[in-house]
């Protein structure tokens, strides 16, 4: 085993682990062997087998992403960027996505421009909720990515034949069945020889999910030590739903079946009892998240298309709600995501101090990792992994220098990633994603939109043409 040290970087985002905080440490060294940090600090005088310059460098925690869907996402890029169904309440989950969905042969490369996106911006965990597909696990470690496996499963689909009213077809047993699949599939993960790879029980939507699928699903992920994650409050189609079955909100109801807990995430959980569009008599959504221990998936882009917006980041953090950063939808973009999240907190607010970059530093940090059930991740520290970033602070973007890492959320964004690095192994250098062929991705993934594009219209419930549903910027000439 080698020792590798990065010295006299310029500054390194080292963990306080007495006031359990981020802090700022300059002119400081890292050391790691065999993939996991044994040193972070000043003076180091262990051995050295390689060395690397950090002069120009902030060495920063990769960041950890809780929320995504690598494998369907990059699809729908220049197709649902401005469209929401009217009747609906704006959302584009129930009319349109379904119409776009890559097949078979794109979702390869799908994973692979997602992954590389993501990379780029400085991921280096990321939670893949997907349904299951074919070389799945090969495909994730191929990225050298540490990554959570999420395979979902459900209990019914969701459908619209008017484009104002959603209908549900349930088959109870098949989602029983995709639940085991789904099992054996996270504990083929956990034994994969990368060695990076690990999982988290999804039972999809909890629209979709019957009550014995949600508590079976939960007790599974409890005896197996894994964390649970669901789709919930995540439309106003959905909370009227859920209250007209039950009487309870969504987190209502959940709290209710005892499946809120410090091993649960909400995927988006926006459509709280007390937010605008969906004021129920009661007002105590946030409290139950809070007590729970409950994490919150906060994934701002693809709900900002559509004129959504959660009310808002800073509350939840303040009631204490531990809360998890994701990119639900392309761009793939963590650091762009962290920007739209602290802007959106604060009109929501009505308030610039309702929200503070340490808040959005530690979502993308640690509150990822204590929602992943890691204690090893998202800290720079001995012990943990030598998940890492390199960020050029000589950028011109970068400077002044005052706060490098507002400097980095603000304003430079991925443009001053200069590596990334995971146990340790490079897997981005000088922009460049060392894994996966991007490019490459990005070409087959245009060509294979094109022949989404083709059968569209006979998916659509009405069969209108692509143009119609969502019209290009300008007329084609």
């Amino acid at each position: 085993m080698t020792t590798t040290v990065i010295r006299n970087a310029d500054l390194v985002i080292a963990w306080d682990a007495a006031e359990k905080q981020h802090i700022y440490l300059t002119d400081a060294e890292v050391a790691y062997r065999d993939g996991q940090i044994t040193f972070v600090g000043r003076g180091y005088d262990g051995p050295a087998d390689e060395v690397i310059d950090g002069k120009g460098m902030m060495v920063m925690p990769g960041l950890v992403n809780i929320h995504c869907h690598p494998s369907s996402e990059p699809m729908n890029k220049g197709l649902i960027d401005e469209i929401g169904s009217p009747g609906l309440y704006n959302s584009s989950l129930y009319e349109y996505m379904p119409i776009f969905r890559a097949d078979a042969e794109a979702v390869p490369s799908c994973v692979r421009v997602a992954l590389s996106e993501l990379l780029l911006s400085g991921v280096t965990t990321v939670a893949d909720l997907s349904m299951a597909h074919p070389g799945w696990l090969d495909l994730l470690a191929e990225s050298g990515m540490r990554v959570c496996i999420a395979p979902m499963f459900r209990s019914a689909r969701w459908f619209t034949k008017n484009g104002h009213v959603v209908e549900y077809e349930w088959d109870e047993k098949a989602g029983e069945k995709s639940m085991g699949e789904a099992l054996n599939l996270i504990q083929r993960a956990e034994q994969h020889e990368s060695g990076r790879l690990f999982g988290m029980v999804v039972p999809a939507q909890i629209d979709t999910c019957s009550e014995t699928l949600l508590k079976d699903s939960f007790q599974e992920a409890k005896a197996r030590g894994l964390s649970w994650q669901i789709h919930a409050a995540q439309s106003v189609v959905e909370f009227h739903e859920i209250t007209r079955r039950h009487g309870l909100t969504p987190i209502g109801w959940l709290d209710e079946m005892g499946l809120l807990s410090e091993r649960s995430i909400i995927g988006h959980g926006i459509f709280l009892d007390d937010h605008p569009s969906t004021r129920w008599h009661t007002e105590n959504d946030l409290d139950r998240l809070a007590a729970t221990g409950t994490t919150v998936a906060h994934c701002p882009t693809v709900f900002a298309r559509r004129g959504i917006a959660m009310r808002s980041f800073g509350r939840y953090r303040k009631r204490g709600v531990n809360m998890g950063v994701g990119t639900d939808t392309y761009p793939h973009n963590m650091l762009d995501e962290l920007r739209l999240v602290s802007y959106l907190a604060r009109t929501q607010s009505g308030d610039p101090r309702s929200l503070s970059s340490t808040d959005l530093f530690d979502a993308a940090t640690i509150g990822g990792a204590q929602a992943l059930n890691r204690d090893d991740i998202g800290r720079l520290a001995p012990g943990c992994r030598a998940d890492f970033v390199m960020v050029d602070v000589t950028h011109p973007q970068m400077r002044p220098a005052r706060d490098p890492m507002r400097s980095l959320i603000y304003a430079a964004g991925d443009r001053a990633i200069r590596s990334v690095h995971i146990d340790g192994q490079v897997v981005v250098k000088d922009g460049k994603v060392l894994t996966m062929d991007y490019e490459g991705a990005a070409a087959h993934l245009d060509e294979a939109q094109k022949r989404i594009l083709d059968r569209a219209p006979q998916q659509d419930w009405a069969h209108r043409p692509v143009d119609k549903i969502s019209p290009p910027t300008f007329r084609w000439a």
